[in-house]
């Protein structure tokens, strides 16, 4: 089966690391296993079959913390939509699924770059997004 879209660019739009303080990052090292990832997806349509799609991931604090980091990144990515793709239902698992599954790899590493580099080295992301999965429940 052929792809029905190309990926013309991809790139990280924006990115926040948020510690205040000292007694943040103390605090925060300690409870971070309670942060949980987030994710959301946009697009826009832009011109002549070309779509810009924004995935952001937030690793965050969803307690009444106090002292909380904040990790977010927004992940662009530029594709270009075959001719003979006109179906809404189509284009819309492509763009919620499909590229999602290409590019996550490049944005998950980008996320864990930041948060090993903001003093969090033994953060990983065990459990896998599951696109295929997440895009199904939406119509159950």
């Amino acid at each position: 089966m052929t792809k029905k879209y190309k990926i013309l660019a991809k790139y990280i739009k924006d990115l926040s690391s948020e510690t205040p303080n000292i007694e943040t990052y103390l605090f925060v090292k300690d409870h971070i296993s309670q942060y949980q990832l987030g994710i959301d997806i946009t697009s826009k349509a832009l011109k002549n079959k070309v779509i810009e799609i924004n995935t952001t991931l937030k690793f965050e604090d969803k307690k009444e913390n106090k002292q909380k980091s904040y990790f977010e990144i927004i992940f662009a990515t530029i594709i270009k939509m075959n001719e003979d793709t006109k179906d809404k239902k189509e284009l819309e698992k492509i763009i919620l699924c499909d590229v999602q599954i290409d590019i996550y790899p490049d944005l998950e590493k980008s996320l864990l770059d930041v948060l090993h580099n903001s003093g969090y080295p033994e953060i990983k992301i065990e459990k896998k997004i599951d696109f295929e999965n997440l895009y199904n429940q939406r119509f159950n």
